[in-house]
């Protein structure tokens, strides 16, 4: 089971893409990291941008599911609806591969991660690091963010049962 983890923005997405080891019940990272638009770029090609990003790592790693986190909704409205629009792109992507897509609130993938939903980022990259016996968190944390959404499906499907 692969599972490819998202932590949307429209400056920077976190990925994550985390394998579950059929051996130990465990898991492992195949490979994490970010994808970055110009901020000079008018919206609609910071879009494209990620939607082409997205659709390269589907079809580079063929993942089972394809995680999401959520919108955290802050109080500035104008970025509440802009991460929608990349939230939009990101599961258009995963839609067009045929790929099924699971969604996660922040808090949720902190609580399931850390064992607390506010917990802080670095808390988030350390409880990573650990739960995938990797020397260090992935850095940058954005990409830390997406691993915690894969496990987070990973952990989440094992715990009901399901075929993760």
């Amino acid at each position: 089971m692969r599972i490819l983890g998202i932590d949307p923005g429209t400056a920077t997405v976190g990925y994550g893409v985390v394998e579950r080891l059929a051996t130990r019940g465990g898991a492992r990272l195949v490979e994490c990291g970010i994808l970055r638009t110009r901020p000079r770029d008018v919206l609609p090609r910071r879009l494209e941008l990620i939607h082409d990003g997205l659709r390269e790592l589907i079809e580079r790693h063929h993942p089972d599911v394809v995680a999401v986190e959520g919108i955290f909704y802050g109080t500035n409205v104008r970025t509440t609806v802009v991460l929608g629009h990349a939230r939009g792109v990101i599961l258009l992507a995963a839609a067009q591969a045929g790929v099924a897509v699971a969604e996660y609130s922040p808090a949720v993938v902190k609580k399931t991660v850390v064992g607390r939903g506010g917990a802080l980022k670095p808390q988030v990259g350390y409880m990573v690091a650990k739960l995938l016996q990797l020397r260090t968190a992935p850095q940058p944390a954005d990409a830390a963010d997406a691993v915690a959404v894969a496990l987070t499906h990973l952990l989440t499907a094992r715990r009901n049962g399901a075929t993760a």
